[in-house]
């Protein structure tokens, strides 16, 4: 019998969620904060991370989440970051990844929207001729800060437009920050020729998922675990095949859920909702997308062809074209048939 963690390893991936500071390894944050020592929280060293990254809860991962932020402090540190993030999801066999990208927090602490954009862009294409991956960008309003910060995303967005942003999305706390007041700024960026993929349902309920279908016009939802509470709700996105972009060890370290076990993924699934398998903030929540794919694989109690098959339907939900949707998946149908023959 093949071993399921060796096939996870080796199974060609697509990443929709996952974060680009949250992304940032140990050794990167370490060497950050050792260039900042002094006006910075954060350890400087690797090994005193994994308790700074102990969260409490949802609002204490945001707080411990905006001090990493504040280590960027310049265009070199974006395009470092970046590259890193590229050559780590690459490592992973992630052929394709959507990476949340905030830009409001880098340039209100002073980084030039233009000089974050190129950064990125920089590295987007240095990291595809390095490790043969492609990145797009989903640009994120952090929705603690407000509608001014949903102003300045969406101005960065329109006057920017580097040639990877593919997406516009909501992020930050749920709780207190409704999703109806971005409406107008979701249709702009829509009328831009955006898309749509806000934050909801993971540390609200599902009303919130409602909101963000109705007033944002999801085309994707980041997390919405808590659609599992709702049979309409669940019917609505099996029905119009709206993806859910699941994250379980990350709703775990917030508290979004008790335990694993407990985890809504299993319902979901059965519902007949498109699920992707994702690792959100991986260093911060001691995970990577390999680790994600082994709990869901765990949680469904499926082997080799079910992970296989989470690995395409997070091809069919991504924002690529047809052409390359069906070059990913004949990679994965050709890696299931070669490991299981």
């Amino acid at each position: 019998m093949i071993d399921l963690s060796t096939f996870i390893a080796g199974l060609p991936k697509v990443e929709l969620h996952v974060h680009h500071v949250g992304s940032a390894s140990p050794r990167i944050v370490a060497e950050l904060a050792a260039r900042h020592a002094g006006r910075s929280p954060v350890p400087a060293d690797p090994d005193a991370l994994a308790d700074y990254f102990a969260f409490r809860d949802f609002a204490h991962f945001i707080e411990v989440y905006l001090s990493v932020v504040d280590l960027i402090r310049d265009p070199e540190d974006v395009w470092i970051l970046t590259h890193e993030v590229a050559r780590e999801l690459a490592r992973q066999q992630v052929r394709y990844a959507e990476l949340t990208v905030t830009p409001y927090s880098h340039v209100r602490r002073g980084i030039p929207a233009p000089a974050f954009c190129e950064a990125i862009e920089d590295a987007r294409k240095r990291a595809e001729a390095d490790f043969g991956i492609a990145l797009r960008w989903c640009f994120d309003i952090p929705g603690e800060a407000g509608l001014p910060a949903a102003e300045e995303t969406l101005r960065i967005c329109l006057e920017e437009r580097p040639d990877g942003l593919i997406s516009f999305g909501l992020g930050g706390p749920e709780i207190g920050v409704p999703r109806p007041q971005f409406k107008p700024y979701f249709d702009r960026a829509r009328a831009a020729g955006l898309h749509s993929v806000p934050h909801a349902g993971e540390t609200t309920g599902p009303q919130t998922v409602w909101d963000a279908l109705r007033d944002l016009g999801a085309e994707r939802i980041g997390h919405g675990i808590s659609a599992a509470e709702d049979p309409e709700l669940l019917a609505h996105l099996a029905e119009r095949r709206i993806a859910l972009e699941v994250c379980p060890t990350s709703n775990l370290r917030t508290r979004a859920v008790a335990s694993l076990d407990e985890h809504p993924l299993p319902r979901l699934v059965e519902a007949g909702v498109l699920v992707t398998i994702n690792s959100d903030d991986p260093p911060m929540f001691g995970t990577t997308l390999d680790d994600e794919y082994a709990v869901a694989a765990r949680l469904l109690g499926v082997g080799p062809e079910g992970v296989a098959a989470l690995a395409t339907d997070a091809v069919t939900a991504a924002f690529l074209d047809p052409g390359e949707k069906s070059r990913l998946t004949a990679e994965i149908d050709s890696y299931l048939a070669a490991a299981t023959r």
